[in-house]
């Protein structure tokens, strides 16, 4: 019988989860039982890509480049967490693993931590979302019990995704702008 994935947003949570399932054995990068592997992602383990990762010709700030509009928003390993990256990748693609939870918080940035390392690792697992408003013990074993089908937050994804891009689109252009335009001012 296969084993379902659990991926929380912290180390705390899925100690909790843990907890309140039983039945675990504990590694330095994950917890296991007969049932599930569960393990974290610590916030968020990418970012989109700056301007200059995208095209070099974005090293110079330059207006009349701007607007920077990328075709395709891509994402990389955040500094720091290749081991993180490493251990959820290799659990993502363990045989035995036939399923997954999003058990990242309940929100459009918990929402967006899973699916970026889903997107990430290309996973084609089912996935059901634990949704909790509260970390007991009881409230972790009744989210188990009413676990919900990922797609049913796709428009939560899908919003965080929008928020993200539209953040990046808006900072990366007014930050050049605004920096080049102050600059012309003080030379003058």
């Amino acid at each position: 019988m296969g084993k379902t994935l659990v991926i929380s947003e912290k180390p705390s949570v899925a100690r909790d989860i843990a907890n309140a399932l039983g039945g675990f054995t504990a590694t330095d990068d994950y917890l296991e039982s007969d049932q599930y592997v569960v393990t974290w992602a610590v916030g968020h383990l990418l970012e989109l890509l700056e301007p200059e990762e995208l095209d070099p010709k974005y090293k110079r700030w330059l207006l009349e480049d701007l607007p920077i509009i990328p075709e395709k928003f891509s994402m990389k390993p955040k500094s720091g967490v290749g081991d993180r990256l490493r251990t959820i990748g290799k659990l993502f693609k363990r045989k035995d693993v036939t399923g997954v939870i999003n058990a990242c918080d309940a929100g459009r940035e918990g929402e967006m931590i899973y699916r970026e390392l889903a997107q990430h690792f290309q996973c084609d697992k089912p996935t059901q979302r634990l949704w909790l408003q509260s970390m007991t013990a009881d409230a972790i074993r009744t989210g188990f019990k009413q676990l919900r089908p990922g797609e049913e937050f796709d428009g939560l994804g899908d919003a965080a995704f929008c928020r993200s891009e539209s953040d990046w689109l808006i900072g990366m252009n007014a930050t050049r702008v605004l920096t080049k335009r102050m600059k012309t001012r003080t030379e003058t």
